[in-house]
């Protein structure tokens, strides 16, 4: 039997699944896996037009973007504006909210 690797940006088609794991990632609160969501949905869009739009080098992107990556705040939301995504922020129960 003959395996081949997942990539899940191929799986991620429509801009409705790939804001919902955006979404999951940043409600996780998780970096890594905020860094690693957005990298995933920018190579589903195609990595070139991500960096274009969000005026950050693709090696940036792909570095920052990693799961080991820890993007600064101005790369963050230059993404999510080229991804068009917004972030929302809610008060959250528990001790904090």
């Amino acid at each position: 039997m003959k395996t081949t690797k997942f990539v899940p940006a191929e799986y991620l088609t429509s801009p409705e699944a790939q804001a919902e794991l955006v979404s999951e990632a940043f409600e996780s609160g998780d970096p890594k896996f905020i860094a690693h969501a957005l990298g995933t949905v920018a190579r589903a869009r195609g990595m070139t037009g991500v960096s274009r739009e969000s005026g950050v080098s693709r090696e940036a992107l792909y570095r920052a973007l990693s799961e080991e990556g820890d993007p600064r705040l101005s790369t963050l939301t230059s993404v999510l504006s080229a991804l068009g995504f917004g972030l929302e922020a809610k008060v959250l129960e528990g001790p904090a909210g």
